[in-house]
């Protein structure tokens, strides 16, 4: 696998968004669950991580005025720091599950973001979607 799977992911994502407008959790998030699609464990974590960080948001946007990139920036660096403190604590406190980890730590910064514009539901209806149309089509033409 080279270029070509991300780059169906950006188109399949691209179609997704001009035909519903809605973003499925960010252009390139597919394309990397698609990466880890045999192993659901990170995906959840990363999912995980994702909801936190807007419950993070959500708590520190009562007191602080965060919008527009100052909510993109903030929303990726508690991501970020959330995948960090995941990855230290979880195998910690539970040490059969080290596979329990988050992919990146931008993606659910990403996430996290349209999980806030766009609502949970939404998010996660159109990044499944994106998800398993990526997986398919590069299970037809043997890249995943």
């Amino acid at each position: 696998m080279g270029f070509e799977l991300p780059f169906i992911g950006l188109l399949i994502s691209l179609a997704i968004i001009g035909l519903t407008g809605v973003y499925p959790g960010g252009i390139i998030v597919p394309s990397y669950l698609v990466l880890f699609i045999s192993d659901p464990k990170r995906i959840v974590g990363t999912l995980a991580v994702a909801v936190l960080t807007l419950l993070v948001y959500l708590l520190v946007s009562r007191w602080l005025i965060l919008f527009g990139r100052r909510r993109f920036v903030f929303l990726i660096l508690v991501g970020g720091v959330w995948s960090v403190l995941w990855r230290m604590l979880f195998p910690a406190l539970f040490p059969l599950s080290l596979e329990f980890t988050v992919i990146g730590w931008v993606i659910p910064g990403l996430v996290a973001n349209h999980f806030e514009r766009q609502g949970v539901l939404v998010t996660l209806g159109s990044l499944l979607t994106a998800t398993v149309a990526i997986g398919w089509l590069g299970r037809i033409l043997n890249l995943v």
